[in-house]
């Protein structure tokens, strides 16, 4: 698909694209990104934003420089999040357009009714013509903060991406997009315009994370390939760049394109890209090579251990023999049970758990191939 092309359009904006020097939004950078996405919508195009910028407003109030602990960040986000809603909700009034708040976490992708009702709401809002302003919610969990974090709402921009069939994923960030080597180490880094696909060789030209944020390129290749992988498009742009969202639409080399590849359904979209996954397992090389070339269910002869728990229902990791994920699948049975069939061929279930439920433990419709 073309960029002019595109329909529905998730913008993601990062802290440090946000705020200016003396840690406050850059209200007059803000704005310019408002007034050309209220372009965008004047003519047609959905668009959704997924916004940081939380915590650190909510860090000045409380007289901190930096949050210290987790509280610190927790009440920080409480505090910063209505002020940051106000700052988008003025810049929309002056072109006439409402916006909605939505706060989310980790769970709301992974269990799938909450999943598809957050995708009901957002396809309404839509709908009305309101523009869903995202920011994961800082509040309420401290592992949001520490260690299943959304990655400073790159991974939190490729979720609502894919899963509510975007065209196009804009990371704002302050760097032109992907380079052939690190552009701060290297005078004659290349910018690299159009990325076919996500490969282990592109991954190694990431880097690590940006200050005073918790992404970094990595994190942004990584939402790159959930949104090409579901058959959409993702750009790394610069948002210090004058009128750059403009000039995604009328200049070729904005910055860095990510062309779509696989296009898998909602419910395959759901299953391979569940947040907070429990549990793995872990099957040999004759299991991987069914599941693979000949797109076979999982039966538990090919198991030969399993990790973490988990519920009959849930989203689980499977890995090969080297413990490397190659595919995600939806459990039958619980954790207990799979460790008590693992390596037990089907007709042997029943005798070992007193009932069956199904001969397999992932059914070939409920697995996804990575």
């Amino acid at each position: 698909m073309d960029k002019n092309q595109v329909k529905r359009i998730v913008f993601k904006f990062g802290t440090n694209i946000l705020k200016n020097e003396e840690g406050d939004i850059c209200l007059s950078r803000l704005y310019s990104f408002i007034e050309d996405i209220a372009k965008l919508y004047k003519e047609g195009k959905e668009v959704l934003i997924v916004t940081s910028g939380a915590v650190g407003l909510g860090v000045k109030k409380l007289g901190l420089k930096t949050p210290e602990t987790t509280v610190d960040k927790q009440a920080a986000a409480s505090i910063g999040q209505p002020m940051l809603i106000e700052i988008w909700q003025d810049g929309f009034d002056r072109f006439g357009i409402n916006i909605s708040q939505i706060l989310l976490i980790e769970d709301d992708f992974s269990v799938r009714k909450r999943y598809l009702s957050l995708r009901s709401t957002l396809s309404r809002l839509l709908e009305a013509g309101i523009i869903p302003v995202i920011n994961q919610n800082d509040v309420i969990l401290p592992s949001e903060l520490e260690h299943v974090s959304f990655s400073d709402n790159d991974k939190l921009s490729a979720l609502v991406a894919s899963k509510l069939d975007a065209d196009l994923l804009v990371m704002v960030s302050d760097i032109d997009g992907l380079f052939d080597k690190n552009p701060k180490e290297y005078s004659d880094a290349k910018l690299i315009p159009i990325v076919n696909k996500v490969t282990p060789k592109i991954e190694k030209l990431a880097t690590g994370a940006s200050l005073g944020g918790r992404g970094g390129m990595i994190t942004k290749l990584n939402a790159a390939k959930v949104v090409t992988n579901s058959g959409s498009m993702a750009m790394i742009v610069n948002g210090l760049t004058p009128n750059i969202i403009r000039k995604i639409f009328t200049e070729e080399n904005a910055g860095t394109l990510f062309l779509s590849n696989n296009k898998l359904s909602s419910k395959q979209r759901w299953i391979a890209y569940a947040t907070n996954v429990r549990g793995e397992i872990i099957v040999n090389k004759g299991a991987k090579e069914a599941l693979i070339e000949k797109q076979k269910s999982l039966l538990s002869v090919g198991v030969l251990d399993i990790k973490g728990k988990f519920d009959a229902g849930e989203v689980v990791c499977i890995l090969d023999e080297n413990k490397e994920e190659f595919a995600r699948g939806v459990a039958n049975y619980n954790s207990t049970e799979c460790e008590k069939i693992a390596g037990k061929h089907s007709y042997e279930i029943k005798e070992i758990l007193g009932y069956m439920q199904s001969d397999d433990l992932i059914n070939k419709d409920n697995l996804v191939i990575l």
